[in-house]
């Protein structure tokens, strides 16, 4: 595996929805920068998510972000609070994000919401706030292969429903799948209809360890019947 020193912290709102979050593994563990989450990163999303998600428990979430932690032992940030307490930011509960990229010295906070990490409190920092579709799409223009075989890794371990072969390797040969918002939905079929569940829904199957977590190079036991999570529709 390819190893670079680029860092990019993952905010909560990029782990919130599962497709997302489980193709930001795939990317993490592509050597093509170091990914990174702290321990209020992860209260966060699986807070949210609980508060809108009644069928699933803290139980399932706290194993999926301790999986995450696994799957790429150096991404959790430890030791960043005492930073926060004099970072400016327009929501000051926004400030321990920050505090995490100053600490573990991200280049790059990967959110939905850049208006909350304005140019002016990161640029003495050297950091940047960028939506997910321009990290990909960066990543992309970087290594083109690495972003493509994340998507496959990805979508070969969607199950409901199962993708078709000869679908996956359509979709995978046009530069088109892997731009923008098509980076991490439209490298699947019937992706339109996925973007809309992603944003507001996750499904953790508690059943199955997700696929990232075999190809982290670390031998974990019980890893009976790989997938990835599952999304629900309807």
């Amino acid at each position: 595996m390819r190893h670079s020193p680029f860092t990019a912290l993952y905010d909560a709102c990029v782990l919130y929805p599962a497709p997302l979050r489980d193709f930001l593994m795939w990317l993490g563990l592509s050597g093509r920068f170091r990914a990174r989450w702290s321990p209020q990163i992860h209260d966060e999303w699986k807070r949210n998510l609980l508060a809108n998600r009644e069928d699933l428990t803290r139980e399932q979430l706290d194993r999926t972000s301790d999986l995450m932690d696994r799957a790429i032992p150096d991404a959790l940030v430890l030791d960043y609070e005492a930073l926060a307490v004099e970072l400016r930011l327009p929501d000051p509960d926004d400030r321990h994000v920050l505090a995490a990229a100053i600490r573990c010295g991200a280049s790059v906070i990967v959110t939905f919401n850049r208006k909350d990490f304005p140019d002016d409190a990161l640029a003495p920092f050297g950091i940047e706030a960028r939506h997910p579709d321009e990290f990909i799409d960066n990543l992309f223009d970087l290594d083109a292969a690495a972003v493509v075989a994340a998507a496959r890794q990805q979508r070969a371990q969607l199950k409901h429903p199962p993708m078709e072969s000869t679908a996956t390797s359509t979709c995978c040969n046009a530069r088109a799948c892997c731009k923008p918002s098509r980076a991490w939905a439209n490298t699947v079929p019937s992706c339109r209809s996925r973007l809309a569940a992603a944003r507001r829904d996750s499904m953790i199957d508690p059943r199955r360890e997700p696929a990232w977590i075999s190809s982290s190079g670390k031998k974990w036991a019980a890893l009976d019947g790989l997938g990835a999570a599952a999304v629900r529709h309807g």
